[in-house]
């Protein structure tokens, strides 16, 4: 009886692997890094481009297939690709972020990045991780739900999603757009020790929209048909702005965010942090027409610069009339906060859904990390900056500047036990103050941050829980934190300064929202928990491109396991050289 039980056991996992495997495919493509004239606002620009096109290619895979992707760098410029939210499970050499995991593919060099898509689905992308070429190098990178075995890699409907399969998907990609080289925006920023240039314009799928010079006929349409639900996955590419979304007279029910499926939640506007994205369904009910679809900034941070535009794209009714004016899209106020964190902290995670975890309810690990911007001493010949007090503005968390190295990636001096690239003596906790007090904003004793390379060592498996605290250093803000190899929970999230007796009864430990990108809110903080089940480094950064060059960053070394599964393998063949 045993023994024939153990043969059905064993046949019934044999047949489990051989419909794994017979669901999963190698997916090859070829990215070509090269320039490209755009012409925007009445402007000729040259920009670097993925395979000629803005935003680049869409590259759709399945759940446990396999990508490879070949980067050709054709660009007069070094540059990785991050593959923004993927897992990389034991592929950390493909991961992406500059003198991180790699040294940067240089021009006419390439490199092919190769990982497998384990226990995720729904919306994420690719960018640049190299100075500000993510404004233009971008795409979306869609993982559908494994493929039935019978037809393997098919992409056709229905997909078995936990909501009712929609009539079409569109990606929806938010960029951002300068009329200018954007290297040379952060090199004169960074020389000048001030904030960059604001942009002149933002994206849908690459077109500005009509309220630009220029720009009547430069506009993103999506034609729909009358009854029909579609799925938009909304991409937030932009460099430095949060962005409400929003299409005229219709309802938007959000089913998933970065690649995490959520608890339906209707509204009328969705919030984007760069980085972050949102799977929202919505149904064409209204009478045929045109509706406009819009995105301009969520700006937190009094007296910050930012680009006060507004991009629209128009929804076309199937059968409406070319002469139809469309309905414009009313958008919140651009300091909205209380709309922005009523969506934020509205969200929750669909437990027992499609690659559900629970929250790991030990912790081995506890951390408090403070963020925001500080002050680095002028180094200039006259002794004079651009940035407050005549300093050069810089970043910091817990009071630690970071900076890359650049003779070797930090990865490899993990591998190699190679001294001198970076230490791991990142502090648990900040110095301690008023954090959100805006009266010391200015304050010396707290505005000078010194710059080195310091990591957490984590061992393999520990759980971490970090409470992320803002400050109202140089200004109060809103910061997009990103983590690179790991989903997190969000356990709680709030305003003013954390308080541990007070907040840690508000923790949702049932069916928080799962999220690689947080947007902490403006003078507040928010609690993540996460389980280091994933040797390698990963970088944790502001995603507001800005302040990751100023030093807003940190990063965390896990240890390898005690198995081979839980091991990192060697680099590839064909790994850049510094």
């Amino acid at each position: 009886m045993a023994k024939s039980l153990s043969v059905v056991l064993l046949a019934c996992a044999l047949a489990l692997l051989a419909s794994s495997m017979a669901s999963a495919a190698i997916v090859e493509h070829s990215l070509y890094i090269k320039n490209l004239t755009v012409n925007h606002l009445c402007h000729d620009q040259v920009v670097v481009s993925a395979n000629g096109s803005l935003p680049g290619p869409t590259i759709r895979v399945h759940e446990g297939d396999t990508l490879v992707v070949h980067v050709l760098n054709q660009s007069p410029y070094n540059i990785t690709i991050h593959w923004h939210g993927i897992f990389q499970l034991l592929s950390a050499w493909s991961d992406g972020p500059e003198y991180v995991t790699q040294c940067p593919i240089r021009p006419g060099h390439s490199y092919t990045y190769r990982f497998n898509i384990t226990g995720q689905e729904g919306t994420l992308w690719w960018h640049a991780h190299s100075s500000f070429l993510r404004a233009t190098v971008h795409g979306a990178l869609i993982i559908y739900p494994r493929s039935n075995p019978v037809k393997p890699h098919s992409y056709l409907k229905p997909h078995p999603y936990p909501f009712p399969t929609p009539y079409k998907e569109v990606p929806i990609v938010l960029g951002e757009w300068w009329n200018a080289n954007v290297i040379d925006v952060v090199n004169k920023a960074m020389s000048s020790g001030a904030a960059p240039n604001v942009s002149d314009a933002f994206t849908i799928n690459g077109k500005v929209g009509d309220f630009y010079p220029c720009s009547k006929h430069d506009i993103y349409r999506l034609k729909v048909v009358r009854g029909k639900t579609y799925m938009l996955r909304i991409i937030n590419a932009a460099l430095n702005n949060q962005l409400f979304f929003k299409i005229a007279n219709h309802t938007l029910t959000v089913v998933a965010v970065d690649a995490s499926y959520t608890n339906p939640y209707i509204t009328d506007v969705v919030v984007v942090a760069p980085g972050q994205t949102a799977d929202v369904l919505f149904t064409a009910n209204q009478p045929v027409g045109s509706y406009y679809m819009a995105a301009h900034p969520y700006v937190s941070g009094v007296g910050v610069p930012f680009d006060n535009t507004t991009t629209r794209g128009i929804i076309v009714y199937h059968d409406s009339t070319s002469s139809s004016t469309p309905v414009k899209a009313v958008l919140p106020a651009f300091n909205d906060t209380p709309t922005a964190h009523k969506f934020y902290t509205n969200l929750t995670g669909l437990a027992r859904g499609p690659h559900w975890v629970p929250v790991p309810l030990h912790v081995d690990k506890h951390m408090f990390v403070t963020f925001g911007l500080s002050l680095d001493s002028c180094r200039t010949g006259n002794g004079t900056c651009q940035g407050p007090l005549g300093q050069r503005l810089s970043a910091n968390m817990n009071n630690q500047s970071f900076v890359l190295p650049h003779t070797l990636s930090m990865l490899q001096a993990h591998v190699f036990n190679v001294n001198g690239i970076y230490t791991t003596d990142f502090p648990d906790r900040p110095l301690e103050f008023d954090y959100t007090n805006a009266s010391l904003s200015f304050n010396p004793s707290y505005l000078f941050a010194p710059k080195g390379t310091k990591v957490s060592k984590l061992k393999y498996n520990q759980v971490v829980e970090i409470v992320l605290q803002n400050t109202a250093l140089i200004v109060v803000e809103n910061h997009p934190i990103h983590l690179h190899g790991f989903n997190f929970h969000v356990l709680a999230q709030g305003f003013g300064n954390y308080n541990d007796l007070r907040e840690r009864k508000k923790f949702n430990l049932v069916n928080p929202q799962i999220r690689n990108t947080i947007s902490v809110p403006v003078g507040g903080w928010a609690v993540i928990r996460f389980q280091a089940n994933n040797p390698g480094m990963w970088l944790m950064h502001c995603h507001l491109d800005t302040h990751l060059p100023w030093g807003l960053a940190t990063a965390f070394e896990v240890e390898n396991g005690h198995t081979p599964l839980s091991t990192l393998p060697p680099p590839p063949k064909d790994y850049p050289k510094c």
